[in-house]
């Protein structure tokens, strides 16, 4: 878990997509194959090892669900579903009403039948915050008929309290499925803080690449 916890750099809001303290970065995983391979060995021993009671279909949260889940899924030897962000999907879909997250109001689908009752489902994503995606998840597989088996991460946030979101949603409706993740933000640390040097821009132009990755890069061997 400790190599895993060092190939996730997180960074601050003025390097983030959203405004948020710490917003961790599974690009530090996804581009070492050594550690990436790590990780879906570990998801996928954890549910070999439950057999026949194991997951049916691995389900995957828009977008970062879709780098761990399809994976996991092809080693099992089961389906992967996408549960999209409302209007990426064609077909007749299934959705979860609009809910709130730490950055946004969100609302997510499911293609009708991808899951049918008596699946046992694995919800995965990169990371569990406020816990709005995910129980979006638990109600989207809950209406289709089928089951959640456990949802998954990688990464949690602990003090957000999602977990116990989930567990507490609707008097307890879910509160029996496990809540799985690998690393949290205490083991992460603030050693994995990776904000270049302040006057570099947020977004270069390709013919400056080259020298901004060279000022990005001496800061980073200045740090360690």
């Amino acid at each position: 878990m400790r190599a895993i916890a060092a190939s996730l750099p997180w960074y601050g809001p003025k390097y983030s997509p959203h405004d948020v303290p710490s917003f961790y970065d599974v690009s530090g995983i996804t581009e070492d194959p050594v550690v990436f391979q790590r990780v879906v060995d570990l998801f996928v021993a954890r549910y070999r090892a439950q057999g026949e009671a194991g997951p049916t279909h691995i389900a995957g949260f828009d977008a970062r669900g879709f780098l761990f889940g399809p994976p996991i899924a092809l080693a099992l030897k089961i389906p992967f579903v996408m549960i999209r962000k409302a209007g990426k999907l064609p077909g007749v879909l299934v959705s979860s009403g609009k809910y709130v997250t730490e950055y946004s109001t969100d609302e997510t689908v499911m293609r009708l039948g991808s899951v049918r009752a008596g699946d046992r489902v694995v919800l995965i994503d990169d990371l569990i915050a406020t816990g709005g995606t995910a129980i979006a998840g638990f109600n989207l597989v809950d209406q289709l008929g089928a089951r959640v088996h456990e949802f998954a991460a990688m990464v949690s946030l602990p003090f957000l309290d999602g977990v116990a979101k989930i567990h507490e949603y609707a008097d307890g409706k879910f509160k029996d499925v496990p809540c799985f993740t690998m690393v949290d933000d205490a083991t992460i640390g603030a050693e994995m803080g990776s904000d270049p040097p302040s006057d570099t821009p947020r977004v270069v132009a390709a013919a400056d690449a080259d020298k901004y990755f060279a000022a990005v890069d001496a800061a980073r061997a200045k740090k360690q």
